[in-house]
């Protein structure tokens, strides 16, 4: 039997099928040295049931499993390996809680939303801190933004529980860490030789670095797809690493992803 078969199947499945699959193999090593207690049994051209429940058991729980597990859908939307990893891993942990999450792709410059349940809600382009980086500076958020220096302007990975609020000049915005000012908020101009929306447009990821450590979006995707899906509720963003992998950062498993998701 496959050995990983066996380390994937339940609980109760691994009890049945490994002490099987060690009485076969005795019998087989017993007969084959003269154990009397098999030697005089006759050769049977159908498998004996342990063989025959071993078989079942490799070739059906993998089907089984994959029904069982739950994933998010992404419908026709491009992502990367690692954010479908780490949306599949929040619908069938529950990681979210029953809220609505986020994942943040900071290697794709790229936003996804859902509904608690994996539901796409929608996607889009992001812009992101500027500096490379997975950490926030201690203290940043109580700094005044002229004394970040570049390499400080990072946004931070991790896992938030973020809820909808109004900043100083009373514009909605997304709390992602409160604590280091960073939120997920419609695209600014403050600067318009920063060429923010410009940035957003093209189509690698390579310019998209240009933020404090705010997560800036596209004010219709804001309007139509943030706001909604937080209005009445905290959820959950998921901002990946860009310097260590998801599983460390949060602890998550990659699941098998059916055809189509």
């Amino acid at each position: 039997m496959p050995h990983d078969v066996l380390r994937k199947a339940p609980g109760g499945m691994r009890r049945i099928a490994t002490p099987l699959s060690h009485g076969v193999f005795l019998g087989l090593l017993a007969a084959s040295i003269g154990c009397p207690a098999f030697a005089t049994q006759p050769l049977l051209q159908t498998p004996p049931l342990a063989v025959r429940i071993a078989i079942v058991t490799a070739a059906e729980v993998e089907p089984v499993l994959a029904q069982r597990l739950k994933h998010a859908s992404f419908e026709q939307e491009s992502a990367s390996r690692e954010a479908r990893a780490v949306a599949n891993w929040v619908v069938d942990s529950g990681d979210s809680q029953g809220m609505p999450f986020a994942i943040v792709d900071k290697k794709d410059a790229k936003v996804f939303v859902f509904d608690a349940d994996g539901r796409l809600r929608g996607a889009a382009p992001a812009l992101l801190g500027l500096a490379v980086g997975d950490d926030a500076v201690p203290g940043i958020g109580n700094r005044a933004l002229s004394t970040i220096l570049p390499t400080e302007r990072t946004t931070p990975a991790g896992r938030f529980v973020a809820s909808l609020d109004r900043n100083l000049q009373g514009k909605e915005i997304l709390w992602v860490d409160y604590g280091g000012a960073v939120s997920m908020h419609a695209v600014v101009f403050a600067k318009p030789a920063e060429r923010r929306l410009q940035r957003m447009a093209t189509p690698t990821p390579l310019d998209n670095r240009i933020s404090y450590g705010c997560i800036n979006v596209p004010a219709k995707f804001f309007d139509l797809v943030v706001r909604p899906a937080f209005t009445g509720t905290s959820g959950v963003v998921y901002v990946l690493p860009e310097t260590r992998s998801a599983q460390t950062l949060f602890g998550s498993y990659e699941l098998a992803v059916p055809a189509g998701l």
